[in-house]
């Protein structure tokens, strides 16, 4: 690579402008904040990644996070590794490949810029995971999880699940429910292996019948008694703590669910 190709430079922080690729969706203002204190302090000690585009533009290979705290510490200028051999696809793919070294994306957000790439730029699964150094297989996973809609992608991330909730939820045929599981996973606080047998049940529930309406009347009437026990027991364990003489039964009396506690008077 020679000089002309790769080189320093202190470039005017408005001409930068950001990479259409960046997989990056959010930025913690309370982080920013930080970083823009230490930029005042010592300067921007890492340059930005960029090539240029223009006589006067450049866009960002790596390094939005820079550059916002920069804009914040109110510098005009900011250091910038300027490498003009790389064309849009290498870009795209180095926007990807920066953020994945510094873990800076959350799983969402990682699966919807490899889909980016591949519709945009006409990258294979295979070829895609080897330019990022993955299995195809692992891409094809993480694709998967964007088959989920919107609200529950978006649920998802505020209750902070991980991307093994998002994959259990997909075994579930349709979105509605999905909602179900997903609320009854947050409201229990359920870890991952709890939440695939809860969704492995439903799936039992499920195959019980094929008929639409009633399947799904099904499955919510299954959530609400669960639910109901759940709670009882929650109940009946608070009692075993001061009676450890306390008794627990539940029977499926097949329309009904029968539970019975006993407490000793002594």
């Amino acid at each position: 690579m020679s000089n002309a190709e790769k080189k320093v430079l202190e470039i005017a922080i408005e001409s930068v402008i950001s990479n259409p690729y960046q997989p990056r969706k959010s930025f913690s203002q309370a982080s920013l904040q930080e970083l823009s204190q230490s930029i005042k302090a010592y300067g921007v000690l890492q340059p930005i990644s960029v090539r240029q585009i223009g006589d006067e533009k450049y866009e960002l290979i790596a390094g939005e996070r820079r550059v916002k705290a920069a804009k914040l510490a109110e510098l005009k200028t900011i250091p910038a590794i300027v490498n003009n051999q790389f064309n849009d696809k290498d870009s795209a793919v180095l926007a990807i490949i920066e953020n994945l070294q510094r873990e800076d994306l959350n799983f969402i957000e990682e699966a919807e810029g490899y889909f980016n790439l591949i519709e945009d730029h006409g990258l294979t699964q295979q070829e895609l995971a080897q330019r990022i150094g993955k299995n195809q297989s692992t891409i094809a996973n993480k694709l998967r999880i964007l088959r989920l809609s919107k609200e529950i992608k978006e649920k998802i991330l505020e209750n902070g699940l991980t991307e093994r909730h998002a994959r259990a939820l997909l075994k579930l045929p349709d979105d509605e429910l999905r909602i179900l599981a997903l609320e009854k996973i947050i409201k229990n606080d359920l870890n991952v292996k709890k939440a695939e047998d809860f969704i492995q049940s439903m799936l039992e529930e499920i195959a019980v019948t094929q008929e639409e309406p009633v399947r799904k009347q099904r499955i919510k009437s299954f959530m609400n008694y669960k639910i109901y026990i759940n709670t009882i027991k929650q109940a009946y364990d608070a009692i075993k703590d001061k009676q450890e003489k306390a008794e627990f039964t539940q029977i499926d009396k097949g329309d009904f669910i029968e539970v019975t506690v006993k407490i000793p008077k002594a």
